[in-house]
């Protein structure tokens, strides 16, 4: 099954920017969609966005959407969640995870799980001046 490895978290100030990798181990990449989630304390877990496959389509969350992209590089089969402009409220654990199929779905995303989905382990993001 494959396995996913978060990196590329840490502090950055207010107004800065932050690129979070998610490593796709075990299987090749293109087989799969994915997403990008955060939770902060006390939050609910928030959708981001997903980059689909096979066709790398992305779709985000209104709110993120134009600060954050996803990209991905299938040769070394690393996911990239870039975050420009980090604000107050970004701060939170962030977790890549795939699944069959993502999509636009009107100011968000949508995506099919499977028994096959895998989640990464987080990484934080912290934003503090």
């Amino acid at each position: 099954q494959v396995q996913l490895v978060e990196s590329g978290g840490g502090l950055v100030q207010p107004g800065g920017s932050l690129r979070l990798s998610c490593a796709v181990v075990g299987d090749t990449l293109e087989y799969y969609s994915t997403a990008w989630f955060r939770q902060a304390p006390g939050k609910e877990r928030e959708g981001l966005g997903c980059i689909s496959s096979p066709d790398g389509t992305t779709a985000y969350r209104d709110s993120v959407e134009g600060r954050f992209t996803i990209s991905r590089d299938n040769v070394t089969k690393t996911v990239y969640l870039q975050m420009n402009n980090l604000e107050p409220e970004d701060p939170a654990v962030y977790y890549c995870a795939t699944f069959p199929v993502c999509g636009s779905n009107g100011d968000t995303f949508y995506y099919t799980s499977s028994p096959y989905d895998a989640w990464g382990q987080g990484t934080q993001v912290t934003v503090s001046s």
